[in-house]
């Protein structure tokens, strides 16, 4: 049985094309509304009890010029310099509020990892993986969803990189 897109109706806006990618992708969790912002990885620990580390923190980089979603634990610093050298850019930079909407269609605080306008190429922290369960944004400030390490990096096609500088 498909879910239509009223059965989402609940959902802020930007939330709803995340629950219908997560469910067209075969995903195990749900999007959440929480009640307070989940805007920050401390944030959405707070609210979900959970390790900071559990967080899969979504951060939109330039890779040169082209954008590249970074799926961190909420535990890690991006060391950009080694970042940039494991996946062979140039240089690697903060997106800004802009970029960011124009690459995810959604705005900072609330960056999910699948669910934009177009595909995006995506580095998921290898440190997510010391985790039965890890926590992502879904399209607004206040909506997560649980997956997995394995299940996150099937539903983004991204590349297990660590991504701080060990």
């Amino acid at each position: 049985m498909t879910q239509s897109a009223t059965g989402y109706a609940h959902l802020p806006a930007r939330s709803r094309p995340v629950a219908q990618a997560l469910h067209a992708a075969g995903a195990s969790g749900q999007v959440r509304e929480l009640p307070g912002s989940a805007r920050t990885a401390a944030d959405a620990a707070a609210a979900l009890g959970c390790d900071i580390s559990a967080i899969a923190n979504s951060l939109v980089f330039l890779a040169d010029t082209e954008p590249l979603l970074v799926m961190a634990s909420g535990g890690h610093r991006v060391d950009t310099a080694a970042l940039a050298a494991r996946v062979g850019a140039g240089a690697l930079h903060r997106a800004t509020p802009e970029q960011v909407r124009e690459a995810t269609g959604q705005a900072i605080g609330g960056v999910a990892p699948l669910g934009h306008p177009a595909p995006l190429r995506t580095v998921v922290d290898t440190a997510l993986a010391e985790h039965p369960r890890v926590w992502a944004a879904a399209g607004h400030p206040r909506t997560i969803f649980p997956t997995t390490y394995a299940e996150l990096l099937g539903i983004t096609g991204g590349t297990a990189l660590p991504v701080n500088g060990g």
